[in-house]
């Protein structure tokens, strides 16, 4: 669960959102991701650092650089957790379309 909560914590910011929807198009440096942004380097490295923390983005070495991409199972464990409240709610409408069906017999039998 630390790590779901990590992942949620570094999506609420949305520079960090912008910076993993840059990475679905592929690798980039830290240069190639800081481009869009009023901000320097510096800070840029940081959001990657939190990104990275929470597993969401990974970075290799190449010389000087160190490129980042989107961690190959970044997003399985939010997944997981969305589908376990896609398939609760499911239940729930199911359980309500159950007693809306019984409300529903229950009034036409009344009016005969």
């Amino acid at each position: 669960m630390q790590t779901l909560d990590a992942a949620f914590s570094a999506l609420a910011d949305p520079t960090r959102r912008a910076i993993l929807a840059r990475l679905t198009q592929g690798e980039a440096t830290v240069l190639d991701l800081a481009k869009p942004f009023d901000m320097t380097q510096p800070a840029i490295s940081r959001h990657l650092k939190v990104l990275e923390t929470a597993g969401l983005i990974t970075r290799r070495i190449e010389g000087t650089k160190r490129p980042c991409s989107l961690a190959p199972s970044a997003i399985s464990e939010i997944d997981r957790w969305l589908d376990m409240l896609r398939q609760a709610l499911e239940r729930n409408y199911d359980r309500l379309d159950t007693v809306l069906a019984e409300m529903k017999e229950n009034e036409e039998g009344t009016k005969t």
